[in-house]
């Protein structure tokens, strides 16, 4: 009888800390919107695996198996998340480098405007705002991923703080407008943000 228990406590401890063979294979994914959708709404420090777990309809040793820690989920998630922006900096790449700064506020603001990609980068604007270890992560993410391929099509000694200078305007004015919602800029047509801003990051850029 002893040996059938510990037959089926081995089971169930395999169970827990890895998925079975029969595990659907969009698990993974599953957990990944799973805690997007907790990032987004409750930030990173709120956020726990569990939480994450219980959302995805799974347990939380699974998490741990697929991700490991909870930054660890974070930076998973993120990079999902930040897909979209990576095809964006090629957009940006495309073309003369006079009309780089409307190319590149273009597509930033579109990313924004587009319901499906905002509430991804809403989770982790929010995240990395309140908290160090997600702010490493998205600053990882964005400076070895955009900012440093944007710098290197730049004919300048200043090529990585004209576009960090670039970025900041931009992320700047979509806190303003998404995050916070401030008055009349979150009311305020995209085109007529765009036709403003586009000539100022274009400065950054590529003025002397």
């Amino acid at each position: 009888m002893s040996g059938v228990t510990a037959a089926g406590e081995g089971s169930s401890s395999r169970r827990r800390g890895r998925p079975p063979r029969t595990e659907s294979a969009g698990t993974r994914d599953r957990i990944l919107a799973a805690a997007r959708e907790e990032f987004s709404e409750r930030g990173y420090e709120k956020t726990s695996v569990r939480g994450i777990a219980k959302a995805a309809g799974v347990d939380s040793a699974l998490v741990h198996h697929y991700f490991g820690t909870k930054e660890q989920v974070f930076e998973a998630a993120v990079e999902v998340a930040f897909a979209p922006a990576l095809i964006v900096r090629d957009t940006v790449l495309e073309g003369p480098l006079d009309d780089v700064g409307e190319r590149m506020t273009r597509v930033i603001f579109g990313l924004w405007e587009n319901p499906v990609t905002r509430k991804p980068l809403l989770a982790i604007v929010r995240s990395a705002v309140n908290n160090e270890a997600a702010a490493t992560v998205f600053r990882r993410l964005v400076s070895a991923q955009l900012l440093r391929r944007i710098a290197g099509e730049l004919d300048a000694p200043d090529a990585e703080l004209r576009a960090e200078l670039a970025a900041a305007q931009l992320v700047g004015i979509a806190m303003l407008r998404y995050v916070i919602k401030v008055e009349p800029l979150a009311s305020a047509d995209v085109e007529q943000i765009i036709a403003r801003v586009a000539p100022v990051v274009q400065g950054h850029l590529t003025n002397p």
